[in-house]
């Protein structure tokens, strides 16, 4: 199982991949301007070489050359077309800059850009469909070992059992403690103790080693790693605060000194300019269909009852900073001190204009000018009032955790049906739990999976009012 004919030419597969993708944009432009019977001079060179100049920057930008076994096909078909879209768009500002658009065949360039990324989609597929076939036969795999039977193994076990296209096959665990000391699940054995591991790993029986031994036993784990250091196999270490609710941890470095970052935002470097353009491509496009709306919103709120018709309220943006975020008016009341009492069923301070606003998270539409202010994502955790933040921050386990990136109109937590009124801590609880989840694992692909499901049912809500 050791003999995966792919498993040392990663680095050099994923040139084939780059090479694949350059040659599939140059031949399609090409099949193009064959199709329209359009002549191919310079002008036509030089534009597909910025087609694919520009698509293998995003494309690495976008990780998409990375290692995909574990990776799920709607992501990587999402982050190919995301891939090329930017490459359009600068073949387009090319040809706007430059003047030169008269020089080509519209109907042959237009072809182009939407033909190209169906076969950059269909190749990957294909490719992805044969790796499939090749690890179902068992090649292209790695054999794997778990030393220390426990939580963290067990964990690890589970979630190599989800991934099969990893090509991560489970072969033992062990573990030097007796049998009826351990707490051993349905479907996994310990195949012997820790020696009977590592002359397993030196004969060559295992590709992968994990180690998950608890951090306390250092010493162990030191010899375990010594003996280890004089075989072939991968070794990793998973130590056992993983299991802790850490988020987007990572490594850095202190001088020569390396370090792990528990508390940490993933919006850093590149990440925080694709958030950013992701902002305000979505709320320029949502202002444009809901301008006429606004302003209908705007006058039944300033004729039915008194008052302002945007109420501005004071919350905790990313950092723990305070921001003012925009609502329509939905009540007869402008709260916004140190006590701030949240809306529930029947409420008297919410007028008929609010309640169907606040029903449908119609209020909320103001913020997308939050958005283009900076101030806040289209996607992130929902601010909440800085008098409940106080209250909470002292009962909720991690809350504050939830600032390290910018609030937002929708989030992970309210399409999955934590939003409105939260009357109980286990109820703020579980929506602190779905912040968080989203923080740990944030990529485009997951912000345009929230957009979709707010648009599927994501606007109304049960505890609502």
């Amino acid at each position: 199982m050791g003999n995966g004919f792919v498993r040392n030419n990663i680095n050099q597969f994923a040139v084939v991949y780059r090479f694949v993708d350059f040659l599939i944009i140059q031949l399609t432009l090409l099949a193009a301007c064959s199709v329209f019977g359009v002549a191919i001079d310079v002008h036509y060179h030089l534009l597909g070489l910025i087609g694919s100049t520009t698509y293998l920057l995003s494309a690495e930008l976008f990780w998409i050359y990375r290692s995909w076994r574990a990776g799920t096909s709607k992501e990587l078909l999402f982050y190919t077309v995301v891939s090329w879209v930017v490459s359009a768009v600068i073949v387009l500002i090319y040809l706007f800059l430059t003047k030169t658009s008269e020089d080509y065949s519209r109907i042959a360039v237009v072809s182009w850009l939407f033909v190209a990324p169906l076969f950059l989609c269909a190749w990957r597929m294909a490719m992805r469909a044969f790796l499939y076939q090749v690890r179902a036969k068992g090649y292209n795999s790695r054999s794997v070992a778990i030393i220390g039977m426990n939580e963290n193994a067990v964990a690890l076990a589970n979630e190599l059992k989800r991934n099969p296209q990893t090509g991560f096959l489970l072969r033992g665990v062990y573990d030097d403690r007796e049998l009826n000391r351990l707490a051993i699940p349905d479907g996994m054995t310990v195949e012997g103790n820790i020696n009977d591991a590592v002359e397993a790993v030196q004969n060559g029986e295992f590709d992968q080693v994990f180690i998950t031994l608890p951090m306390t036993a250092n010493k162990r784990i030191e010899q375990v790693l010594h003996r280890l250091g004089d075989t072939n196999a991968e070794v990793h270490f998973v130590p056992n605060f993983f299991m802790y609710n850490m988020v987007h941890s990572r490594l850095c470095n202190v001088g020569n000194l390396q370090t792990i970052s528990v508390f940490d935002t993933p919006m850093r470097g590149a990440t925080t300019a694709i958030k950013r353009a992701e902002d305000i491509f979505l709320a320029l496009c949502i202002l444009t269909v809901i301008a006429i709306p606004m302003l209908i919103i705007a006058a039944a709120v300033k004729l039915t009852s008194k008052g302002p018709i945007i109420f501005k309220q004071n919350r905790y943006g990313v950092d723990g900073k305070k921001i003012k975020v925009w609502k329509f008016r939905s009540m007869t009341v402008t709260e916004d001190g140190d006590k701030v009492t949240q809306a529930t069923k029947g409420d008297a301070r919410i007028t008929k204009v609010g309640a169907f606003l606040r029903r449908t998270s119609l209020d909320e539409l103001p913020q997308f000018i939050n958005v283009l202010q900076g101030s806040m994502s289209v996607v992130g955790p929902r601010p909440h009032a800085v008098a409940h933040n106080e209250i909470y921050r002292k009962t909720v386990k991690y809350y504050m955790l939830r600032h390290r990136i910018k609030p937002g109109i929708t989030g992970w937590a309210q399409v999955n049906g934590w939003r409105g009124e939260t009357d109980t801590v286990e109820k703020m609880q579980m929506r602190v739990q779905y912040d968080l989840e989203y923080i740990r694992n944030w990529s485009l692909w997951l912000d345009f999976k929230i957009v979709l499901f707010t648009f599927v049912k994501g606007f109304v809500g049960k505890n609502v009012y």
